[in-house]
């Protein structure tokens, strides 16, 4: 397998673990109090934003020119960290 290929799998991966643990903290929302409902739904919907995002430049990337592909892997690895953190960020505030 490429380095690329490699490089987006690890990718799809991860997405695939915030999409478990989006459903784990959907399970928190269903449970949780009226109050808190409300708060836990926001901080959900914004880790779901955070997973189109990284959906979305994952796509770009995947279908990047090999000539651009350099180029695009570094400007993925930036919004992924920012994606990362405002996911963990997200994902702090249900526990």
């Amino acid at each position: 397998m490429s380095e690329r290929n490699q490089y987006i799998e690890k990718a799809k991966a991860n997405i695939e673990e915030w999409n478990a643990e989006m459903e784990k903290m959907k399970a928190k929302v269903d449970q949780a109090e009226a109050d808190a409902k409300i708060e836990y739904q926001k901080q959900l919907n914004e880790m779901r934003a955070q997973r189109d995002e990284a959906e979305a430049k994952l796509k770009e990337l995947r279908e990047a020119s090999d000539e651009a592909w350099e180029d695009m892997k570094a400007g993925f690895d930036k919004a992924w960290d920012s994606f990362s953190n405002a996911f963990a960020s997200a994902m702090s505030r249900f526990k």
